[in-house]
């Protein structure tokens, strides 16, 4: 008996895909939530806060110059012959632009937990451009030790070099992380949706004294129907008959917080992607003051860890081993922090006035040449004694 026990077949467990558990869902891309929705890319961006928290991070990311510079003896010069400022610059491809790349890049790293990846075509060992896939094509897998990522395209093992791979933080999107807050959003959608088009809840019950037949209810609730309820029947003055009485329902609580609700949604997806309220357009506690320190936190917190996390990617597979430390790949950040024209003019008049830059550098800031005679330091605001003439008297 203990030999035929060697040979017994030990059970597995089958799985069916007609109950596929969390795991299985999440590889394609939908969680079901607490709230009872599934919140994936597709159904996220249709909540109308997530979606313009999507677009402030990467068309914002996508609008800034960008470039290759030439890192001498400390000074970042730009680099316009490295084949990589071309591709950033230009055309990533040639159907897509720079702007495009940089800024579906990104979105892609917002809402995928494998985060964004592009492979990048070499000519010669020379990037020649830079292709996005669809979602899947690309797959990076770990070592279980050193976190080091290995690709494969199709099924194909790439070289690392070859992909560009933008990764959120813990390793996964924020859209992921904030999968309850979406879901709770997409709930208070929904209900507001059925609230104008069917009713979330009936507004009030018909009480008859009387005990009444089915075929008496049905068309006494047509009738009430008919005249009361619609756009065309809304405001008439209700005629009861038969001691009916009309029982209106009071609204709890919730109900009459149902907007309070659906704005604290919106300051939860804010503080999930860390973009300020205001730029949500959720403007109840928004003033001149603090609207303008928001946009420079959305600067400092939300965009600037995105820059570098880009500049990082594209360091990484746009320059060789050797050309690293040399070249590098720079966002231009003086767009989103330049002042108002007025402003800008009266500082750079006073920098001039001090002697700290001199005129031609004031006009490259304004986007102008430079002129005969601006390279020197000299203050406009003191008259000099013209060098020929004579004195007056």
């Amino acid at each position: 008996m203990k030999m035929l026990s060697l040979f017994r077949r030990t059970k597995t467990e089958a799985k069916s895909l007609a109950y596929p558990d969390a795991d299985l869902m999440a590889l394609f891309g939908a969680t079901t939530t607490a709230s009872g929705v599934m919140v994936g890319e597709g159904t996220a961006l249709h909540v109308p806060a997530v979606g313009a928290a999507i677009r402030a991070i990467s068309e914002a990311a996508a609008t800034l110059d960008i470039g290759v510079v030439e890192i001498q003896s400390g000074i970042a010069k730009p680099a316009i012959d490295h084949p990589a400022h071309g591709i950033l610059t230009g055309q990533a491809n040639g159907w897509t632009s720079s702007f495009d790349f940089i800024r579906d890049l990104t979105a892609a790293a917002l809402v995928r937990d494998e985060g964004g990846l592009a492979w990048v075509n070499r000519l010669n060992g020379k990037p020649f451009e830079v292709i996005q896939m669809a979602p899947g094509a690309i797959q990076a897998t770990y070592d279980a030790m050193t976190r080091e990522p290995s690709y494969t395209i199709n099924g194909k093992a790439e070289a690392a070099q070859n992909v560009i791979h933008l990764r959120g933080p813990f390793g996964k999107s924020p859209l992921s992380l904030a999968r309850e807050a979406i879901g709770t959003a997409m709930m208070l959608d929904r209900h507001a949706s059925n609230l104008f088009t069917n009713g979330a809840r009936p507004g009030g019950a018909l009480k008859f004294p009387k005990s009444m037949s089915e075929d008496s209810v049905k068309k006494a609730r047509a009738a009430w129907r008919a005249t009361h309820e619609g756009g065309d029947g809304q405001g008439r003055t209700a005629i009861l008959y038969d001691g009916a009485e009309f029982e209106a329902f009071a609204f709890t609580s919730t109900d009459a917080q149902f907007l309070e609700n659906r704005k604290f949604q919106i300051l939860e997806i804010a503080r999930a992607f860390r973009v300020p309220p205001s730029m949500l357009f959720e403007l109840d506690r928004a003033t001149w003051s603090n609207t303008e320190q928001m946009g420079r936190e959305f600067l400092s917190y939300c965009l600037e860890p995105w820059l570098r996390a880009l500049e990082g990617a594209l360091n990484r597979a746009l320059f060789t081993d050797a050309e690293r430390g040399r070249f590098a790949v720079r966002f231009d950040r003086d767009d989103l922090t330049r002042a108002d024209l007025a402003t800008r003019a009266t500082v750079i008049n006073s920098l001039i006035a001090s002697q700290t830059i001199n005129p031609n550098e004031g006009r490259d800031w304004l986007g102008l040449s430079p002129r005969d005679g601006g390279d020197q330091f000299l203050n406009p605001n003191i008259s000099a004694v013209p060098a020929t003439g004579e004195p007056d008297q």
